[in-house]
């Protein structure tokens, strides 16, 4: 085991007596100072402090590694195309394209008039550079980049430092001068009116909820429109515009419940005239009803799970109303319908049939058919098609094995698909032989029956019962699969001998929305028992030595991660818990946290609800942290994140340190000028990776072959 260094000590959290009691259960939580009361704004000195101390600790201890992270950094960039560019598309009077320039963290947006073949010729112009933009900040990330209708405007959201609140302003892309127009604390989001004078944007709260969609007339200082305000505090709303132009779908949605309003985009000034707007309802919320709307072809598309959880798709032409909703093809037990597109002449369809990535193509006359894939086990999705009256279908393709790839299917004027046209591959530039690998699927019987399926990865001369070192991953949680795809930095693990595995657990929607709900509320600790059962069984049929797994996961995987070192700690070499949700039992109880409300569908309500409290109790990774041995650990967390507070790695941290009896390395690193998803450059943010991975490797280190 890699053991912390003897030489440096690591800090010690005060303990503050803290106590509060529920359903007539009392609990202490000594570390409970550690959550700032002035959150998201960050300055008790005795918090700063105790992160400042975790940060010092983690770079004296990794301060004879940095060889090795630079070493593996190196690697990773070297899988990196720096001038690399994305595949040119048309919408509306344009072509656009990105493209990083070398050595840039960030992407330059270009786009032209629009030519008879996008993938050809010159005369490109910058529409935004977001190095220019990002300069001097510590963080920076795109949010929308949006043209106006009539091509003279460019509006830009942006977040500087990932608290998720973005900032928009506006371009006159004639006279290249940017407007006055600015607005702070949004989602991000925008959609602009047909007029190109107004555009649409969601405001953020102080808790960080997006609840009031706003129209903003271009230069009046006469205040912006309320179009649509949530007061449920526990639903957030989005808004987007559909494949038709025609519409902005309002949606206002928790987990597993949606309400949507549609709103005309060509006729904005009468209803600004007025001072009020009139969304047209589609279908009433009502408790797990989930649907979702788009628009082409003079006929509005839903995907619903009114019919079957695992969805259908339904079309209706005229008024929008849920009672004129025709079924146009139908989930069933085996089959998931997980995204839908609107085109003039068909529906394209992201579908699951056995836990197999599809898509399928809806006719008008009421047929379908699904696109031929090439390889066994991958996963394909839609890619970017900004125009409903488009002749073919761009598709994001990836496996384990294969680079994503960009690739066009030509659909005739019967909705016929052809050959598909590869438009690109992701280039590694130091070298990728896919025949140097292998990837298999298995499947795991886990503790109560159920088979769960993983998906391995490995180098070509591996060999069971090696004792080769293995890397499980896993995420299981809010219904959002884990896919079997391509990972350029992976390399650095395969070709040190590694297996990397990932468990498509309970919790995910792998093998449908069945799959998530028996994941979920009281059924969670299935996946955690997953988990635990697929490293066994991985153990036990010769993937791994015993002892011989590293783990890792983020946010809600990073709570997976608690439990399962709560429940096995002696399955495990090392564990790096990203960002990780483990105090989930006080942040549920916490009804002023703006993520609380909407995630009690996902994890239960223990304010009202006992058998909630005692449920999220028992598993709770924070709440049941012992005394015993724990593997090494690595924990990371963002100062400004919105979606798993700071707090909740750092209460972790410093309670397994008082309570932990090895003398195995923990070590927690504070990320305090980003938030969620780590820094943001392109760069940057595989340094992070590199990080991880070094840990990794001193965690086998005398397997490794660095």
């Amino acid at each position: 085991m890699l053991k912390a260094p003897s030489l440096l000590t690591p800090p010690v959290a005060d303990q503050k007596p803290h106590s509060f009691s529920h359903h007539g259960d009392t609990l202490q939580d000594p570390y409970y100072w550690l959550k700032d009361p002035g959150y998201p704004d960050v300055k008790d000195e005795d918090v700063l402090a105790y992160l400042q101390a975790e940060n010092a600790y983690y770079e004296a201890v990794t301060k004879g590694d940095k060889e090795l992270t630079e070493h593996l950094f190196s690697e990773i960039k070297g899988r990196i195309r720096e001038d690399d560019e994305g595949v040119p598309y048309q919408d509306g009077d344009f072509d656009y394209r990105w493209a990083f320039a070398k050595g840039k963290q960030y992407r330059t947006w270009y786009f032209r008039a629009r030519t008879d073949d996008p993938f050809t010729g010159g005369g490109w112009q910058v529409l935004f550079d977001e190095n220019e933009t990002a300069e001097g900040l510590e963080y920076f990330k795109l949010g929308a980049l949006s043209v106006s209708p009539d091509g003279r405007y460019l509006a830009v959201s942006h977040d500087s430092n990932g608290s998720e609140r973005f900032s928009i302003k506006i371009k006159d892309l004639g006279s290249g001068d940017w407007l006055d127009d600015a607005i702070e604390e949004t989602s991000g989001e925008l959609v602009w009116a047909a007029s190109s004078d107004v555009f649409f944007y969601v405001k953020v709260s102080k808790e960080w909820r997006p609840f009031n969609v706003l129209a903003h007339p271009l230069g009046s200082a006469a205040g912006d429109v309320s179009v649509y305000e949530e007061t449920d505090s526990s639903f957030f709303i989005h808004i987007g515009r559909t494949s038709s132009n025609a519409y902005m779908v309002i949606r206002s949605a928790d987990h597993v419940t949606a309400e949507n309003r549609v709103l005309d985009l060509k006729n904005v000034q009468n209803s600004l005239k007025k001072g009020e707007f009139s969304p047209l309802l589609m279908s009433k919320r009502r408790e797990n009803h989930d649907y979702s709307v788009d628009h082409a072809g003079g006929r509005f598309v839903i995907r619903s799970n009114r019919d079957h959880e695992n969805y259908g798709i339904f079309v209706c032409e005229g008024d929008p109303g849920e009672e004129s909703w025709l079924a146009q093809l139908s989930g069933d037990d085996r089959r998931y319908l997980h995204g839908v597109q609107a085109f003039d002449h068909f529906i394209a369809i992201e579908d699951r049939i056995d836990g197999l990535d599809q898509i399928t193509l809806l006719l008008r006359d009421g047929s379908n058919l699904q696109i031929p894939m090439q390889e066994a086990v991958y996963e394909v999705g839609l890619g970017t098609n900004p125009e409903a009256g488009q002749t073919f279908l761009r598709l994001g393709f990836s496996s384990l094995l294969t680079p994503p790839t960009v690739m066009d299917v030509p659909i005739d004027a019967d909705g016929q698909p052809g050959d598909p046209i590869v438009r690109k591959v992701q280039e590694i530039p130091s070298g990728y032989d896919r025949e140097s690998y292998r990837s298999e699927r298995l499947m795991v019987t886990a503790r109560d029956g159920t088979d769960v399926p993983v998906s391995l990865v490995y180098k070509a001369d591996w060999k069971k019962g090696s004792g080769a070192p293995l890397h499980l991953y896993g995420y299981g949680a809010y219904g959002l699969g884990m896919s079997p795809s391509f990972s350029a930095p992976r390399l650095s693990l395969l070709d040190r001998g590694f297996v990397y595995a990932i468990a498509h657990i309970r919790g995910g929607d792998e093998l449908g929305k069945g799959w998530y709900k028996a994941g979920k509320l009281g059924q969670r600790t299935n996946t955690f028992n997953d988990f635990v059962d697929v490293a066994r069984a991985l153990t036990s049929q010769g993937y791994a030595e015993a002892g011989g797994i590293s783990i890792s996961g983020g946010s809600a995987g990073g709570e997976l991660m608690g439990a399962v070192l709560n429940q096995a700690p002696e399955l495990f070499r090392g564990a790096v818990l990203h960002v990780p949700f483990v105090d989930v039992l006080n942040t549920m109880l916490d009804a002023d946290l703006p993520l609380t409300p909407i995630e009690w569908p996902e994890w239960g309500n223990p304010i009202e609800d006992e058998g909630a409290y005692k449920t999220i109790k028992g598993y709770c990774p924070y709440s049941n942290i012992e005394a015993k041995a724990y593997p090494p650990m690595f924990v990371t967390g963002g100062l400004n994140d919105p979606r798993v507070t700071y707090w909740e790695p750092a209460k972790w941290t410093a309670r397994m340190r008082a309570m932990k009896t090895d003398d195995n390395l923990l070590m927690m690193k504070i990320n305090m000028g980003a938030g969620h998803g780590g820094k943001s450059g392109r760069f940057e943010r595989y340094r992070e990776v590199a990080e991880e991975y070094m840990f990794l490797l001193k965690c086998f280190e005398e397997n490794s072959q660095s």
